[in-house]
């Protein structure tokens, strides 16, 4: 690929004929450093004498794997930067959704990306096999960090031949890893982020107590169709819906049951980052709420891809190498199925919100105070609707409610440049 046309230094050089090495010009492989990419795969097949075919493809796909994790820690990095700024910016949600979109798009390309290596017998893998050990998937430190940084906790983890996943690290890649596991998490600071959902605080909407009176509702209703029932076959299938639910319900209901299931792991979120949660998902049509619930879905996109991508690697091993142990001294298959259960999915709590979700005709009504407050940015925010441009003052202050006083002023507002965002 090149530009035809030359400009500058690079066009002068080409004239005085000198050699493309000494041109001080930014040339599209020396931008790339292609020299160093593309000279990184060296088979150990052909060192030891055996050159196998395979094994060239086999280096090329997990260095591929190794650029996409670093571009995803990349934007990862960039978003728990963003959210994890109080007061948070709800202008910056849009790049937010940009940003882990991205994460989830390269998560689909690492999926389909494992099917390259299925063109690969189990024949052709065993020529070069051999020559791996003791090396294994299971050192790549970028993969450790990109579980940490999203939230994987160690006492979530599958036991890696009985030891802990960091003895596979050594030195400053341990470092790095380690560095990873005790800083804030994705998972905790969107946790944060969900306990400041407008509308949780008592003196506020009081979400949380509305919803448990509309939840106990559904509840009731489910018992008394069971009542009404002239079937007795039916009148039992309908009560064993009922004490399930009303039992399910119970453990959000109560905050000491919810913060045991967290203890055990089953549960991530604190009490109210699930009701903030539960708020915003109900709520999604409020334009408040739209981009935040586009972001929770974004979330459960990229746990159900990394999923998918540990199920085909299962998979793929089983393929290639059966039940014989991993080059770097796991289970091989046991243990990487064992990795592809529901205790690594790091926003476990955001796929059981379906679980704990009204039907329409129970969801409470909003007050008008809280319609107000959704339906435009809260605070200071920037808007730019038909001819008018401009900053909306705050719409909150000294516990006032001014959003009506804010909207008259809007209405009057000249037209002014739109303000960097």
């Amino acid at each position: 690929m090149s530009c035809p046309f030359m400009q500058g230094q690079r066009a002068a050089a080409k004239t005085n004929g000198e050699a493309e090495d000494d041109d001080p010009a930014m040339h599209y492989h020396k931008y790339l450093n292609l020299e160093k990419v593309l000279d990184a795969q060296h088979l150990q097949s052909e060192k030891e004498g055996s050159k196998v075919h395979d094994e060239h493809l086999f280096i090329v796909v997990h260095q591929v794997y190794e650029l996409w994790f670093k571009q995803m820690l990349y934007e990862i990095d960039s978003v728990r930067s963003l959210l994890s700024q109080v007061p948070f910016d709800e202008r910056k949600q849009l790049v937010i959704n940009q940003r882990m979109g991205r994460v989830v798009g390269i998560a689909k390309i690492q999926v389909e990306q494992i099917h390259i290596l299925e063109t690969m017998t189990p024949m052709d893998f065993l020529e070069f096999r051999t020559f791996l050990a003791p090396a294994s998937g299971f050192e790549s430190q970028q993969f450790r960090i990109l579980e940490n940084r999203l939230g994987l906790k160690p006492e979530w983890r599958v036991k890696y031949a009985q030891k802990n996943y960091k003895h596979a690290h050594q030195g400053e890649q341990l470092e790095g890893i380690l560095q990873a596991e005790e800083e804030p998490s994705l998972l905790s600071i969107v946790e944060k982020w969900l306990e400041r959902t407008p509308g949780l605080d008592k003196d506020c909407f009081n979400f949380w107590r509305k919803f448990q009176d509309a939840a106990q509702s559904m509840i009731d209703d489910i018992r008394q169709s069971a009542e009404e029932s002239e079937s007795d076959e039916e009148k039992a299938a309908i009560m064993q819906e009922y004490e399930l639910t009303q039992q399910t319900f119970q453990t959000i209901f109560d905050v000491d049951t919810h913060n045991m299931l967290v203890s055990r792991g089953d549960r991530r979120f604190s009490h109210k980052a699930l009701q903030g949660a539960l708020f915003i998902s109900l709520y999604r049509d409020q334009s408040r709420f739209s981009q935040p619930f586009q972001f929770l879905t974004l979330l459960m996109d990229l746990d159900s891809l990394i999923m998918k991508w540990r199920l085909n690697h299962v998979q793929l091993v089983q393929r290639m190498i059966g039940s014989r142990p991993g080059t770097g001294g796991s289970s091989g298959y046991m243990y990487l199925k064992a990795t592809s259960s529901d205790r690594y999915k790091v926003f476990v709590d955001l796929f059981n919100l379906s679980t704990f979700l009204l039907p329409r005709k129970y969801i409470p009504a909003l007050s008008n105070d809280m319609k107000r407050k959704l339906s435009i940015p809260f605070g200071k925010a920037y808007v730019n609707s038909g001819n008018i441009q401009g900053q909306i003052p705050d719409v909150v202050h000294e516990g006032v409610d001014r959003t009506d006083e804010v909207l008259e002023t809007l209405s009057r507002t000249k037209l002014t440049d739109s303000p960097e965002v």
